[in-house]
């Protein structure tokens, strides 16, 4: 099974952990990701808000880079925030001819064009669990979660109305049964769906702190080993800010925020440094050691991206 392939830029560093599993679980999956040539960053969350043209012309410059693929109509997103936006810009380039012919300028701009439908922009979860399926995936199980209690977090991006149809929007469950097929107990986390904040943090600390503790205080409660996402925005705000969200509210929680590509990996017996295991804030040792699994050293969030070395030098004073 053939995909083009969006990383985004979050998986060139501080989700790296998501890439390595990512790649190291596709290989027993027959899964070929062909990495998208010269794509760039979609925009996140904010910047449809500030200039819709140029936000659109930024998310769409991916979609006719990948659809220069021949053969490659459909692209894996492992990032739920870029997902949604190449889905986002793909639908509505179709729907408002004003938008599509602002976008196709700009693109012609820089010798590129799309045609909206070109190019189905798919989620990584949505490929493992529908192209793949739960039997393939439990066949390759050799050393299952048994023990763990796993809580499956699914953020507000990939269940969408109208983007994630592959799955209920209102409870989505497809996380749910890959971790029991793992061999995990999959509690009822209520909050599955709800939003981490995103960059609420740098917005309204109190806001955003507040969201994060919910969901954190939500597995906590349900005595959840771990809560298990499919979103590197997600990990973020629930893995590297729980210690602030610990000192704003005076608690001392302890979760540790996977991914469950790492947890397909162990699962398929893999070696946990290989699975980017080790550079979480929040330690997973009581998750592997649960189920018996040697922890790597605790090591620093990677700080060099694998493209740093072909960037531009920055501009001196004065230079445009």
């Amino acid at each position: 099974m053939k995909y083009s392939f969006f990383p985004g830029c979050s998986l060139e560093r501080n989700a790296a952990a998501y890439l390595q599993s990512t790649l190291a679980i596709a290989k027993p999956l027959d899964l070929d990701f062909q990495e998208v040539e010269d794509w760039n960053c979609c925009g996140a969350t904010e910047y449809i808000s500030l200039n819709k043209t140029a936000a659109f012309a930024l998310i769409a410059r991916n979609l006719a880079q990948a659809a220069k693929a021949d053969g490659l109509k459909e692209m894996a997103v492992p990032c739920s925030a870029c997902y949604l936006n190449l889905r986002k810009v793909d639908k509505y380039l179709g729907e408002d001819a004003r938008l599509y012919k602002n976008v196709s300028t700009a693109l012609a701009a820089g010798g590129l064009s799309y045609q909206p439908g070109s190019v189905t922009a798919r989620h990584l979860l949505d490929i493992v669990v529908n192209d793949v399926g739960y039997s393939a995936i439990q066949a390759k199980v050799t050393k299952p979660l048994k023990g763990l209690r796993l809580a499956p977090y699914y953020g507000c991006f990939i269940v969408r109305p109208g983007f994630g149809e592959w799955d209920s929007q209102e409870y989505p469950t497809s996380l749910d049964r890959l971790l029991k097929v793992l061999g995990a107990e999959v509690i009822d986390f209520p909050m599955k769906a709800h939003c981490c904040g995103g960059h609420m943090t740098q917005v309204s600390e109190a806001t955003g702190m507040e969201m994060i503790r919910r969901l954190i205080k939500g597995a906590v409660d349900y005595r959840a080993d771990a809560i298990v996402t499919v979103c590197p925005m997600c990990q973020m705000n629930l893995d590297a800010f729980q210690p602030n969200m610990n000192r704003f509210f005076r608690t001392s929680y302890q979760m540790p925020i996977l991914y469950f590509t790492q947890m397909m990996g162990i699962a398929f017996g893999m070696d946990a440094a290989a699975l980017g295991f080790g550079s979480e804030f929040i330690s997973a040792r009581p998750v592997l050691a649960k189920i018996g699994v040697e922890a790597p050293p605790e090591q620093p969030a990677p700080k060099k991206s694998r493209r740093d070395d072909k960037s531009l030098p920055m501009p001196k004073m004065g230079e445009q």
